[in-house]
């Protein structure tokens, strides 16, 4: 068994984008309790914990949020989402460390949702007008929570092939290196 063949890198150099998905066959509750353990797992600045999430079931709640978001249309596919959310109260102004954890957390989503043979699509929600005052109402979030990107999330129906080597024009040691 070579490193490559570890599970955990599987997960992370097979996750693409999945945009399409098989809408009528339901995910387990327990992938789904698994996939908001995984979220909360995620570390956050000065352990604050800012993240909160919004597991998406209802079709029409799915249906209206595809037609609030303009990159959206997935939505409607898929057979629920997770809405990662932070609470901003309190940490002062121009801190946005809990963008990072929020995305630290959508992450971790993804990429467990791979290993449970589930597959996904981070859509950014945060600040895109006028994507985000559409979406807000839907989810009914209060004035001290940020909507920072919803996960459409399901058995994926289309099949991409897995990110392969790295890019040596983006990759610097010690220091920067300038390029010609």
């Amino acid at each position: 068994m070579t490193l490559r063949d570890n599970q955990t890198i599987g997960a992370i150099l097979g996750r693409r984008s999945i945009r399409k998905f098989l809408k009528d066959k339901p995910v387990p509750e327990e992938a789904k309790t698994i996939l908001m353990e995984c979220a909360f797992a995620a570390p956050t600045a000065h352990g604050r914990k800012p993240c909160e999430f919004i597991v998406i079931e209802d079709r029409s709640v799915l249906d209206d949020l595809a037609e609030a978001h303009d990159s959206g249309k997935m939505l409607r596919q898929s057979p629920f989402a997770i809405a990662v959310c932070a609470q901003t109260a309190g940490y002062p102004e121009g801190d946005r460390a809990w963008v990072e954890d929020c995305a630290a957390a959508m992450e971790n989503i993804l990429i467990a949702a791979r290993a449970l043979g589930l597959e996904g699509v981070w859509l950014k929600v945060m600040d895109r007008h006028p994507r985000n005052e559409k979406i807000r109402p839907i989810l009914a979030v209060p004035s001290s929570v940020e909507v920072v990107a919803i996960a459409a999330l399901g058995y994926g129906a289309e099949e991409k092939p897995p990110h392969r080597g790295t890019n040596s024009e983006k990759t610097h040691y010690n220091r920067w290196q300038a390029r010609s």
